[in-house]
């Protein structure tokens, strides 16, 4: 068993890219744009994140199995949030996490909510289950992304109820962008985050979705394009509520955000730019996007 540490991590960011594209989409880590002093727990969410991100996700354990994992790694943040002693079983996370609840005051919900969203994805996809519209999946994602943004928040010291709307606003706008961005990836895995009601209301079944490219042979029709049309549209003005939080956070803070919401907007062009069929293929941002997201964030508006 291990007690709270009493210094900090050794620079637990430093390793990490600046986006986490492979394991927890859409989360900003702590790039050089970050103030200095925060990226040590900036990099102690994004660890604690990702490391559960993988024992729901990866590996050959049964769903069972997993879920049993992620009821353990909750009792071990319990254990951290009370300043007691945690398991052995990931010690290079709670250690840290205890630091971080010590030192920055770090709240336990936003973490605990995210172990929530993980755990759901697990048992959904174990059952096949759908969401029946879009006020279900806002909650998925009041879970799964906007504890990130929150506490964020917390280690910038901005708290009012203003900033954690518009905050909310950019971190559900993004998860859904993730979801719109990777239909491609996530139907041969029977993860369904097309709402059930967008797809009633554009005549779709969601037995045909398997037939569409790449899992088929046909490509979507166009009431299926449509549909992701205006998910997009949705995913957008959600975002553009949320961006003029870009222009509450001073400095570095403000500008390492200009970059989520500019990468965020740049995937909806992405996919709209492929004719919003993101069923036969997964758009992505690269290098060569970066210049035009750089004078994007330079001239955004309050």
């Amino acid at each position: 068993m291990r007690g709270v540490p009493a210094s900090p991590p050794p620079n637990p960011s430093a390793s990490q890219p600046a986006v986490a594209g492979q394991h927890y989409e859409n989360f900003p880590v702590a790039s050089w744009l970050c103030p200095p002093h925060l990226r040590a727990p900036i990099g102690v969410i994004y660890a604690f994140a990702r490391t559960a991100d993988d024992i729901a996700d990866e590996g050959d354990a049964s769903p069972d199995e997993r879920l049993e994992q992620l009821r353990a790694y909750r009792a071990d943040l319990a254990s951290a949030a009370r300043g007691e002693a945690f398991s052995d079983q990931w010690p290079k996370v709670f250690g840290p996490v205890a630091w971080a609840m010590a030192n920055h005051a770090l709240p336990e919900e936003p973490m605990a909510d995210l172990l929530s969203a993980f755990s759901q994805d697990i048992e959904m996809t174990r059952d096949g289950a759908s969401y029946p519209g879009r006020t279900e999946l806002l909650d998925y994602c009041r879970r799964s992304a906007n504890p990130i943004g929150r506490l964020l928040l917390h280690l910038y010291e901005v708290r009012d109820d203003k900033a954690r709307r518009q905050s909310d606003a950019i971190c559900s706008a993004l998860q859904l962008i993730n979801f719109w961005q990777d239909i491609s990836v996530d139907l041969p895995r029977h993860r369904h985050y097309l709402p059930d009601a967008d797809l009633e209301a554009h005549g779709l079944a969601r037995e045909q979705l398997q037939a569409f490219r790449p899992l088929g042979e046909a490509p979507p029709p166009a009431m299926a394009l449509q549909m992701v049309r205006e998910l997009v549209r949705w995913a957008r003005a959600l975002m553009m509520e949320g961006a003029p939080l870009v222009h509450r956070l001073p400095g570095r803070m403000g500008w390492e955000l200009r970059f989520v919401v500019q990468g965020g907007l740049a995937i909806l062009d992405k996919i709209e730019a492929q004719g919003f069929d993101s069923f036969s293929r997964r758009p992505s941002v690269g290098k060569g996007d970066l210049p035009r997201m750089a004078w994007k964030a330079l001239w955004m508006r309050g």
